[in-house]
């Protein structure tokens, strides 16, 4: 199946589709998968798992995407008073995260469940800039498919590598910052089906209804942005691309 993000890579096009066609047939998503980071079964069950994980326990700022899918891992963050940053679905404003805490959601009486759902969360949190944001301690992915290896894809945007390295760019995730992604099982594959790129993020941890993975990933982490690896229509798409391509290209010129 096409989606706005097909033709960039065949391999990984096939794998989505079929993963998506899984789901489906299985009964295993909520609502359709199609061109999304899907909704799954089991998913509030994964983000309890989840909560249980040192890595959790000990995060008091955690990056989150804006997906359905991770909802629940949304509001347990909220719930267990962490300060949480929610990307702005493809990236769209200048300052592309939403800062929540339950704090502000309480004075604004705003429930925690509602805040959690991405177009509530845009319209009750604080819109931030890179300059405005605390660092990283915790990072949760949306995927379409993974590998034990720590190999991902999403539905093949681009973007949570882009905001990955955007923030590896500003110093707020470093090295050993933790990258998670919670998913159905039926989402994991074998290792060879999945090609990782030199500008791909890999998993730390994979988390089901079921198990936690601890991928021990040897595969390279980016370091920050790398503008070859950039398409065109992202740079023109994506309004802090073009600020930061302008501050790099003024630098150059000084």
């Amino acid at each position: 199946m096409k989606t706005d993000w097909s033709g960039y890579h065949q391999d990984k096009d096939y794998l989505r589709s079929e993963i998506w066609s899984l789901l489906k047939q299985q009964a295993a998503s909520i609502g359709n998968p199609f061109g999304h980071i899907p909704n799954f079964v089991g998913a509030d069950l994964a983000a309890e798992r989840l909560a249980t994980l040192p890595i959790w326990q000990q995060a008091k700022t955690i990056k989150c995407n804006p997906d359905s899918a991770q909802i629940p891992v949304r509001m347990r963050a909220l719930q267990d008073g962490k300060r949480l940053y929610m990307a702005v679905p493809r990236l769209t404003d200048d300052r592309c995260f939403v800062e929540l805490t339950a704090e502000d959601l309480q004075r604004q009486n705003i429930s925690i469940a509602e805040s959690a759902i991405a177009r509530k969360a845009l319209a009750c949190g604080k819109l931030v800039s890179f300059a405005e944001m605390e660092p990283i301690d915790l990072v949760i992915v949306g995927c379409v498919a993974v590998t034990r290896n720590g190999g991902r894809t999403g539905k093949g945007a681009g973007f949570a590598d882009l905001e990955l390295a955007m923030l590896e760019e500003f110093g707020l995730i470093k090295t050993d910052t933790p990258i998670v992604t919670t998913v159905h099982p039926l989402q994991i594959v074998e290792d060879s089906r999945l090609p990782m790129q030199a500008h791909d993020w890999a998993l730390n941890w994979i988390v089901t209804a079921e198990e936690v993975i601890e991928t021990n990933t040897i595969y390279p982490r980016p370091k920050g942005l790398n503008w070859d690896n950039i398409r065109p229509e992202q740079l023109e798409q994506i309004p802090i691309l073009r600020k930061l391509r302008a501050r790099l290209d003024n630098e150059f010129l000084c």
